[in-house]
């Protein structure tokens, strides 16, 4: 099946740790090749953000990534990017008709979905829609900070209502989804999923090592001062809650912080979160506990995960939330907020545990006593590691959105006669 995702900012090529560019790069880079393992040719199309790249870029074998020239061929921030959109879609539509049309276009956040559903239209190609965020929630929690454009709800509902099938990451997205105005019946939910091969537990010989050996943002990663070390991995932005933990560091004794994510460790001090971060530190008491890495390599990452104790993931909101599924990954168990997709990947006492968003007073209450019971952190961390590879593994997360591709993609007379099998994803697609 010729399979055309569409991801307007996310280039599955970016370098991870911007603004911009997180698990929404991470999820259509690993679908792309996941889609092309089980046999699928696989085209991503992003836009052309630099006037040095190429038209189209292998990225692995049956997939390529196009770059699309609608707008300035250089960095624009995503929320300004609606008004290439058309623009977008009409080369998409062009470039279909040149070199073959897809028999199932993929968008992936609400732009993406204007521009696909805008070539789809002219070439009757059927679409899947994934938002990975949604306005809506976003107003409610960042109010004026918000920075998406005034349609950007009417437009996202506007996607839903047109696309042939809505693919949601958990369960909390679907009940957005339903309370936006969208028919339940036309949504399946299928998770983001996790490298379980290049993330996995640090043989036991290597993890007394690991706060030596890994490299975060070119500098080695610093040997343990503390009995106990947390860490959180993510970009450095307000919303996802690091000052959180921060702050319930001031009542957890005998423990560090290291924070990964962000811009490389020589650019941290020009960072506003991470001066923020640092200033924070400082006036709690806790800055000789507090360690900013700055940009971690993905090959480090393992690494840089398996050194901690706990990995803790307090976003003010999270549309899914890739780090926890590493963190599982890894054998590591995560405390997380109570929000979004983490109400799927962790499951409390059994993986993880989660407490109330931007409260530091819960997270300090729930770490002491995991960070002083070695065997339940343990327990944890293996729980973890099988439901990762167990549920959340990108071979099955490719296996089960191409069996939905496939039931967009069969004639109406085959449709008729019965829906293709779908295959479950164990404890989550319900």
């Amino acid at each position: 099946m010729r399979v055309a995702l569409v991801s307007e900012h996310a280039s599955p090529l970016a370098v991870l740790g911007g603004v911009d560019a997180g698990g929404q790069n991470v999820h259509v880079d690993a679908l792309a090749r996941g889609l092309a393992d089980l046999g699928h040719d696989v085209r991503v199309y992003t836009r052309r953000d630099d006037a040095s790249l190429p038209e189209r870029v292998p990225l692995g074998p049956r997939v390529e990534v196009v770059h699309v020239p609608a707008g300035p061929a250089r960095e624009v921030p995503k929320d300004a990017l609606a008004p290439y959109m058309d623009a977008f879609g009409d080369w998409m539509a062009r470039d279909w008709e040149r070199t073959g049309t897809p028999a199932v276009a993929h968008s992936h956040f609400w732009m993406s979905g204007l521009a696909t559903l805008r070539a789809a239209a002219a070439l009757d190609v059927p679409v899947a829609h994934t938002y990975h965020a949604l306005g809506s929630v976003k107003r409610r929690h960042q109010g004026a900070k918000d920075t998406s454009p005034a349609g950007r709800v009417a437009a996202e509902l506007s996607v839903g209502e047109r696309a042939d099938l809505v693919v949601a990451t958990c369960r909390d997205e679907v009940d957005e989804l339903v309370r936006l105005g969208l028919d339940p019946a036309r949504i399946q939910v299928v998770p983001c999923g996790v490298d379980v091969t290049h993330f996995r537990p640090l043989p036991p010989a290597r993890r007394g090592r690991a706060a030596g050996a890994a490299r975060g943002g070119g500098a080695l990663l610093p040997r343990r001062r503390q009995p106990h070390r947390l860490l959180v991995v993510g970009r450095l932005v307000e919303r996802k809650g690091v000052d959180t933990v921060v702050r319930a560091l001031a009542a957890v004794p005998g423990t560090e912080l290291l924070v990964a994510g962000g811009p490389p460790a020589d650019l941290l001090a020009a960072d506003p979160e991470a001066c923020r971060l640092v200033a924070l530190a400082e006036a709690l008491g806790v800055d000789d506990r507090v360690t900013l890495l700055g940009r971690v390599e993905h090959d480090d990452l393992p690494a840089v995960i398996g050194s901690a104790d706990v990995v803790v993931a307090t976003p003010w909101y999270e549309p899914f939330g890739i780090v926890p599924l590493e963190a599982a990954a890894c054998g590591v168990p995560v405390v997380g907020s109570a929000v979004g997709g983490l109400l799927d990947s962790v499951r409390p006492g059994v993986t993880g545990l989660l407490v109330p968003p931007r409260d530091p007073d819960a997270l300090a209450a729930a770490l002491r006593p995991l960070l002083a019971d070695p065997v339940r952190r343990r327990a944890l961390g293996q729980a973890a590691r099988r439901r990762a590879v167990r549920t959340y593994a990108w071979s099955q997360v490719a296996q089960r959105t191409a069996a939905l591709y496939q039931t967009l993609a069969l004639p109406a007379d085959a449709l008729l006669a019965g829906p293709a099998a779908v295959p479950a994803l164990t404890e989550v697609a319900v």
